[in-house]
């Protein structure tokens, strides 16, 4: 991220900058899109994803049982912004057809764009397809192979557009909550809309909520002493969320969860709508790990927590931590449990 707001001249004139390289990766269930190019002579991520259909909502009167309305009566609403159709088949009571709908930018956009830029390998890594591993991080793992990683990422910059949001005012107007007290600065924390969100669909709603505290890395350095700061702060977040959207959110849909591995060693929280399936690995067994059972888990841990945990998640093979030693580990794993290596499989044609 910019050290400030990217202005809309500025972002336009990127893009029309940007020069195609290859396709990085492309999710037909999420509608995604990854490219990488150039812009300026630098690495440059585009991502395209198609956005949501859009519908009128109208707020109720608080005191009835139902909270929110849902209309289509604008001409970019639902049925109404189709334009063309396209039949392709039908049977019995089954149709199949393509259509062309109707586009605003602020009604119905197409679509929402990402750039990175520049981008470093380790974006490229990120967002390029790769296979995937199922891992067993045991405690003495994470002090060889993990933790090194970690304070690798700390140190050599990759944490500066954090520091510009808690300590520079960068997307301040993007904040939808802070919450800070000189008393106990180490609590305070702001939330405000992650990237994969674009502000406009509830369904799609997307938050996340950045710690103050540089303590905590991630859920590796929780600890049964932070079991009430865990608290307070989830309780915070569904008490203030449903009224920064006009009620029509509730509490109990809002899924909030901690990522392991996450993508940034800053702890953070990410707050997303139950209803959003379109999150893809994000809120994946193996990924997501609910800050209500976070919390319970702590209960059980003893005084080292998730420290003297063993972890079990997913890792790509494209992650710094797969090529410096969790492949092996891995494999050694496999041996241990007595699992057999797959037979090499020659394809002839000949």
């Amino acid at each position: 991220m910019a050290d400030t707001e990217v202005d809309t001249v500025q972002f336009n004139s990127l893009i029309d900058e940007f020069r195609f390289t290859r396709v990085l990766s492309s999710n037909p269930q999420t509608k995604l899109i990854s490219l990488l190019g150039t812009i300026q002579g630098k690495d440059a991520i585009v991502t395209l994803e198609k956005t949501h259909f859009q519908f009128d909502t109208v707020v109720a009167n608080p005191e009835s049982s139902t909270m929110s309305l849902h209309q289509c009566e604008s001409e970019f609403s639902c049925m109404n912004s189709i334009e063309k159709m396209k039949p392709i088949a039908n049977n019995d009571i089954y149709f199949w057809g393509m259509s062309v709908m109707k586009q605003d930018l602020e009604l119905n956009p197409t679509a929402k764009i990402n750039l990175i830029w520049p981008a470093t390998k380790v974006h490229v890594e990120k967002f390029d397809k790769q296979l995937f591993h199922i891992v067993r991080e045991t405690p003495e793992v994470y002090k060889r192979i993990v933790k090194p990683y970690i304070d690798e990422m700390v140190n050599n910059g990759r944490l500066k557009w954090v520091n510009n949001i808690l300590h520079s005012g960068a997307e301040s107007d993007r904040v939808v909550y802070k919450y800070f007290d000189e008393k106990s600065p180490d609590d305070g924390f702001v939330v405000l809309p992650d990237m994969k969100w674009d502000g406009c669909n509830l369904d799609a709603l997307y938050l996340v909520a950045i710690v103050h505290r540089t303590d905590i890395k991630s859920l590796r350095d929780l600890r049964p002493e932070h079991q009430q700061w865990l608290i307070d702060m989830k309780n915070k977040i569904k008490s203030v969320i449903p009224s920064c959207y006009n009620y029509l959110i509730s509490a109990d849909q809002l899924r909030i969860f901690i990522h392991y591995q996450p993508s940034y060693y800053h702890f953070h929280i990410h707050i997303v709508n139950v209803r959003h399936a379109g999150l893809g690995d994000g809120i994946a067994v193996g990924k997501a790990n609910l800050i209500e059972d976070v919390i319970e888990n702590l209960n059980y841990m003893g005084p080292e927590g998730y420290m003297n945990r063993t972890m079990t998640y997913v890792i790509g093979e494209n992650h710094a931590l797969w090529k410096n030693g969790l492949q092996a580990e891995l494999e050694q794993q496999l041996k241990e449990d007595g699992i057999p290596e797959p037979p090499v499989i020659i394809n002839d044609f000949a």
